[in-house]
């Protein structure tokens, strides 16, 4: 079984440079205190760490 994340939105791309919006809809994540789960590879935490300040790391599965 692979590991996974669960990532959760918690600030808005509202006033955000394009790119901050772009990792968010990579990401799955277009509304606020949405959650998603992925698949935790070193791209994904790539995508998180480019914006702590919009998203948390509820949860680590696996």
């Amino acid at each position: 079984m692979a590991k996974t994340i669960v990532v959760k939105q918690i600030g808005s791309p509202i006033r955000r440079p394009a790119k901050q919006r772009q990792t968010l809809i990579g990401l799955g994540l277009n509304k606020m205190h949405k959650t998603r789960e992925l698949e935790d590879t070193p791209s994904i935490r790539g995508m998180v760490r480019k914006i702590p300040h919009l998203v948390e790391i509820v949860e680590e599965k696996g």
